[in-house]
């Protein structure tokens, strides 16, 4: 089996939920007492969301790149960024590390593309959804990405750093992120990308009609389909 490296903490709530995942997933196709091996780096969220709300992305780039190289001196094979939003600067990262780079944007468009759905909407912080790196990644493999209006995005992106990175899920939060789902299933969109790690804690499959895309869910997967290949 090969090491998982995962940078955590972005936010800690979600990352509980990435090792529980990545476990759980292990023991299912190996059974007994088998667990994933990871490496996992928490950072302090607070130092990363300033960082980002500064717009610095070459100081988050070089600090996800020093602790990538740390990941992989210490033992890891591959490298997971706990967070939607870190992909923006993914590529800057894999150009200063030697092991794969998992990109959660091309797991959730494997899953969309076994889905046979052509067209979905992506909800996330303002940098997932109107940055652009989400998408080009989606288009590549053939998919059309919808995003919401300005009001709806604003919301989303407020819960995300208000809310649910502290672990934090109102009654409320849900009632309008599902009435956002259902007015973007409205124009056309047949499936949801859940493109922050946090969402799929507050939005639950059961609680709609819609096709929701967890992204945490597909790329943990991909990271144990990575663990468990031989060579």
């Amino acid at each position: 089996m090969k090491t998982i490296g995962l940078i955590g903490g972005l936010s800690w709530v979600s990352t509980v939920e990435y090792y529980r995942l990545l476990n759980e997933m292990i023991n299912a196709r190996l059974g007994d007492l088998h667990s994933a091996k990871i490496l996992l780096y928490s950072v302090d969220f607070n130092e990363i969301r300033d960082l980002t709300f500064q717009g610095d992305w070459k100081g988050i780039s070089d600090r996800m790149g020093a602790i990538a190289r740390n990941l992989e001196k210490a033992g890891a094979d591959c490298l997971l960024l706990g967070a939607n939003t870190m992909h923006k600067i993914a590529a800057d990262v894999q150009a200063q590390i030697g092991i794969p780079l998992l990109h959660i944007a091309d797991a959730a468009g494997a899953a969309i593309n076994k889905m046979n759905l052509s067209s979905v909407a992506l909800l996330g912080t303002r940098y997932t959804m109107e940055d652009g790196f989400y998408q080009a990644s989606l288009s590549g493999k053939g998919i059309e990405t919808l995003i919401p209006e300005e009001a709806d995005r604003a919301f989303v992106h407020d819960a995300i750093y208000r809310e649910l990175g502290k672990n934090i899920f109102l009654p409320q939060t849900k009632a309008r992120m599902l009435g956002i789902i259902s007015k973007m299933t409205g124009q056309g969109a047949q499936g949801i990308v859940l493109g922050c790690t946090e969402i799929p804690m507050l939005v639950k499959p059961a609680d709609c009609t819609t096709i929701l895309i967890d992204t945490m869910e597909v790329h943990a997967a991909a990271a144990v389909e990575f663990a468990l290949q031989e060579g």
